[in-house]
């Protein structure tokens, strides 16, 4: 199962020391092109000129050479502006609450840690709850009437009947069919956005108690927590 990532800055294209040295150009621009050119044509053998056919091949390079210069800069422009929009897209999701798949739950200082599943059918779901040292704190069991989506909320309390801790826990469930039959069930959780992150290869949301998500990761945007 996908989990949410814990690292916020792995995927950011950004230096941590200084401004980058400006690396050498490894490819002809114009300019050069257009140089070896004319040097070709003022020492080439005179009893054995460039033929019309050779400098017609040379000119389609160069026409060639300057296409893709252009085609190049389209490309950066249209990257710029996906970059734009993705700004904006992270901007409006921040304050607002998300479905993402996590094998993690994070528990709030007050009120209930809330999930889902999709069960695979009728039974019951048990959800098991541990802390990080793999001790499990509480057991959940919910009734899945049929083949779907099947919600769970952890109150936040331990077996024993006390609160626990704030922070995150693992969650791990499980389907038991009325015939007995038991099947591992991957673990969807509430969370609310706190920020965003831009990266070099797209958009991550910083998931207070659970780290990092991709937007691809989010399966559902619900209301705004304020």
């Amino acid at each position: 199962m996908t989990t949410v990532n814990g690292d916020p800055f792995a995927a950011l294209n950004t230096s941590g020391t200084g401004a980058t040295p400006k690396k050498k150009a490894d490819t002809l621009g114009q300019a050069d092109f257009m140089r070896l050119m004319t040097e070709q044509l003022s020492n080439q053998d005179p009893l054995k000129p460039l033929s019309n056919s050779e400098f017609v091949a040379q000119l389609a390079q160069f026409s060639t050479v300057q296409g893709i210069s252009d085609l190049n800069g389209t490309v950066n422009g249209f990257t710029a502006a996906l970059t734009g929009d993705q700004v904006l897209k992270g901007a409006s999701l921040v304050g607002h609450s998300v479905v993402v798949p996590s094998d993690s739950i994070a528990l709030p200082a007050s009120g209930n840690a809330t999930g889902l599943v999709m069960s695979p059918g009728a039974g019951k779901v048990t959800f098991e709850i541990k802390d990080a040292s793999g001790i499990v704190v509480d057991t959940v069991e919910v009734e899945a009437t049929g083949k779907g989506e099947t919600a769970f909320a952890w109150d936040g309390l331990k077996a024993n009947g006390e609160r626990a801790e704030a922070g995150k826990y693992s969650i791990k469930a499980t389907h038991t069919a009325t015939d007995g039959t038991g099947t591992a069930l991957n673990t969807y959780v509430d969370a609310t956005v706190d920020s965003v992150t831009i990266g070099s290869d797209g958009l991550y949301l910083n998931l207070p108690g659970l780290g990092t998500a991709p937007l691809d990761y989010v399966l559902r945007i619900g209301k705004s927590a304020s």
